[in-house]
């Protein structure tokens, strides 16, 4: 699978200057609506719009159990698989991050066109 991989920030010690602990950025590339949040399990991305009815999950909150939970419906969504903890059967769409030497990078697929 091919990716395409986008710095959100340049060391990983910088992440801390833009963000706290439960806390989301948001960041847009390639037209996706990409929200970021630091638990204690580390860094996650997914999607900002909720797989149920599209709210914007930026808007909601994390949880202990490392959920992000989506501000209409309390729909609530595991963060490292992305699989709905309650409500239907939705899933939430999830970016892989890598930390290298050079930064914090969040990764999108390729389209089939451009891989």
């Amino acid at each position: 699978m091919s990716y395409h991989w986008f710095k959100i920030f340049e060391k990983e010690e910088k992440e801390e200057d833009y963000l706290q602990p439960n806390t989301f950025i948001n960041f847009e590339f390639n037209g996706e609506k990409i929200c970021v949040v630091k638990t204690a399990k580390g860094l996650f991305a997914f999607g900002d719009k909720c797989p149920h009815n599209g709210a914007s999950l930026s808007k909601g909150f994390c949880t202990k159990e490392n959920e992000v939970v989506c501000p209409l419906h309390r729909y609530s969504f595991d963060l490292e698989s992305g699989k709905a903890t309650s409500g239907g059967a939705f899933a939430l769409k999830t970016y892989p991050i890598e930390i290298k030497e050079d930064g914090v990078f969040v990764g999108i697929k390729a389209k089939w066109w451009e891989a």
